[in-house]
């Protein structure tokens, strides 16, 4: 017996009913299974070795292009959802496994400059979002264009993990299939308005004074007091729900005081950190540039690198000049704008 047998052996021992099981997963093409890895850790593991996730780590995630050693990028917000994500699941005996591929995986189309850049792009081509971006990169982007081939489970997760505007849960695109993808999806919505907040204290965007007296209240005045108040709600709140589940419940959520201490959190930093930073020219200027590179693209197809110009011959070129300015860090952004519009002067 192969070890990855006694692995789902141990799945079926020990993970509640309804947990999702690696040995029911598919994946979108036949591959050839891992004889020491489940298929979700498999996913997992083809998602930290790809491209797309080493960019993150010179992606926005609230400030832009940041250069402080402790400001909070794409690839940190990742790996603190991931880790809320997986401390949940264990604790409700869900699959950790298929919580951290999807955690991992989720951001992988988010654009430079943040959710500022993505805003562009979708004006520029309706209807990007980066959640569905991620989705792409996955299935037709990474690895030659051959894709990841992810299992399932982990795809549904990564498309149905947006939220609207209002709230930290909620749906954009339908609910998650499955318990672990809605963990991952309340857990991504616990990590940024906790550690946003955070980076907006050390910026001297706000200061804890600032903090409504409601949100110190019900979920702490630390950080980590904060985290731990809503990973324990969501935890005894959502298990009952777990006991009942069936395919198409809402089975992860927190109770109502904590859930709109969370809001009123959300709220907050909207008025005063993201807000203000969206009205920054910095802001302007960076929501700039991606158009000019994106127009740029379009105008010259011929300058898009084969990683995302090979999708050419099937596809509008507009579709493709998203791909390849999506997957662009901040400081690439940056120097592709500098090559393109500032002159070049002899130095020899």
């Amino acid at each position: 017996m192969m070890l990855v047998e006694t692995m789902q052996d141990i799945e079926n021992q020990t993970l509640h009913p309804v947990a999702a099981r690696s040995r029911d997963a598919d994946r979108l093409h036949p591959d050839e299974p891992s004889p020491v890895r489940t298929p979700f850790q498999v996913d997992r593991d083809r998602v930290i070795h790809s491209k797309a996730f080493r960019r993150l780590k010179h992606k926005t995630q609230m400030f832009l292009a940041p250069d402080g050693d402790h400001v909070r990028t794409r690839m940190t917000h990742t790996l603190e959802v991931t880790q809320i994500a997986r401390t949940i699941a264990r604790a409700l005996r869900l699959n950790e496994d298929l919580v951290e591929a999807i955690g991992m995986a989720h951001d992988l189309g988010h654009t430079p400059f943040g959710h500022a850049g993505e805003r562009v792009l979708n004006d520029l081509l309706p209807g990007f979002i980066h959640a569905e971006q991620s989705l792409r990169v996955v299935d037709r982007i990474e690895k030659d264009g051959r894709g990841l081939n992810l299992t399932n489970p982990v795809r549904d997760g990564i498309i149905h993990h947006s939220k609207p505007r209002v709230g930290i849960t909620g749906e954009t695109s339908g609910r998650p299939p499955t318990p672990e993808a809605q963990i991952v999806k309340i857990s991504d919505g616990i990590a940024y308005i906790n550690h946003d907040l955070d980076d907006a204290i050390r910026g001297h965007r706000v200061s804890p004074e600032d903090v409504p007296d409601e949100v110190n209240d019900v979920l702490g005045t630390r950080h980590s007091q904060r985290i731990n108040t809503l990973v324990c709600d969501i935890v005894q709140r959502s298990a009952p729900n777990i006991e009942a589940f069936q395919p198409g419940d809402q089975a992860i959520m927190l109770s109502e005081p904590v859930q709109q201490a969370a809001d009123v959190l959300r709220n907050f930093l909207f008025e005063n950190v993201y807000g203000p930073i969206n009205e920054e020219r910095s802001t302007h200027q960076a929501q700039r540039i991606v158009q000019v590179l994106f127009e740029e693209a379009v105008r010259n197809p011929e300058t898009i690198p084969e990683e995302f110009s090979r999708n050419l011959e099937n596809e509008p070129v507009e579709r493709v000049a998203a791909d390849y300015v999506a997957g662009m860090t901040d400081r690439y952004a940056l120097r592709r704008f500098k090559e393109i519009y500032l002159p070049t002067f002899w130095s020899g």
